[in-house]
């Protein structure tokens, strides 16, 4: 059976037989895979530890006829740790990790990898709050995917902005010859905030006040939700306390590939915005 070897992200796994694991992961080039994990459940497993959600690692598969198998996985970035023990944070990263399962469905591209090691590298380290980390991800996500939001000039028509109707199914504000009847409206600090989140602006992001950040963390949740035609499960959980998590003395053992790769979510901007500043969830 052939070989091959990727970096990827663990996003969620599953029981199999008594000592077996099935993983699910999106990986740097292949795109997300699924994979049988054998043993690892045994307290022997050399790697069992290294294959846990929000994990990401360097490993190596056989190519199987449904699902391959992991032979090796080596640690590249020991974030799991950190995120499961603050509560917002755990939960934060269930949404995203729940997020990019469901993006990748049909395909997976580079952005989304490197969008998703930045965002938990983020919360690893408790840079930013975690539900804002979480709303940035998700407007960035949508964007990668071909939904970008827009908060400024009119989603229909384009007449350039400050509008206030903002209607999800039509992808952003909208003019008020546009806006259907009975659309909600968005004060301008609101509409600030979530542009501040999409291009990644956290000094503004972090100088929100609570009822703000609340108002604009609705509006992430109702689009991201829309767009993927189904609710996620995760978001219900979500911890929106204005306590970030604390900043660890060191992320683990983090190799230097996972750390370019980190640096590399500052440089991927949000497609189909030309306004946008760069910046990301580990700005």
């Amino acid at each position: 059976m052939p070989l091959y070897r990727d970096e990827c992200v663990v996003l969620r796994t599953h029981k199999l037989g008594e000592a077996d694991r099935i993983v699910t992961l999106l990986s740097r080039q292949h795109g997300k895979i699924r994979a049988v994990a054998k043993g690892v459940r045994r307290t022997a497993s050399k790697f069992g530890s290294r294959l846990e959600p929000f994990m990401v690692v360097d490993a190596q598969f056989y190519e199987g006829r449904s699902l391959d198998i992991v032979t090796q996985a080596e640690s590249l970035g020991s974030y799991g740790a950190q995120i499961v023990a603050d509560y917002g944070a755990y939960t934060a990263a269930s949404a995203m990790v729940e997020t990019a399962d469901r993006l990748s469905e049909a395909d997976a591209g580079l952005q989304q990898y490197l969008l998703l090691v930045g965002a938990l590298r983020s919360l690893s380290r408790g840079e930013h709050f975690p539900s804002a980390t979480l709303d940035s991800y998700l407007l960035r996500a949508m964007s990668i995917a071909g939904w970008a939001p827009s908060f400024s000039d009119c989603a229909v028509t384009g007449e350039p902005g400050p509008h206030s109707a903002f209607v999800v199914q039509l992808g952003g504000v909208v003019a008020d010859g546009a806006a259907p009847p009975g659309s909600p409206r968005l004060d301008h600090t609101t509409l600030s905030l979530l542009g501040s989140l999409l291009a990644g602006d956290w000094a503004t992001v972090d100088s929100a006040d609570e009822r703000t950040r609340s108002r604009a963390s609705g509006v992430v949740a109702a689009y991201a939700q829309w767009h993927l035609e189904r609710s996620l499960k995760s978001l219900p959980h979500v911890d929106r306390t204005e306590h970030p998590a604390p900043v660890p003395a060191h992320d683990g053992p983090v190799h230097d590939s996972a750390a370019a790769t980190a640096r590399a979510v500052a440089a991927t901007p949000a497609p189909s915005l030309p306004d946008v500043h760069e910046g990301a969830p580990t700005a």
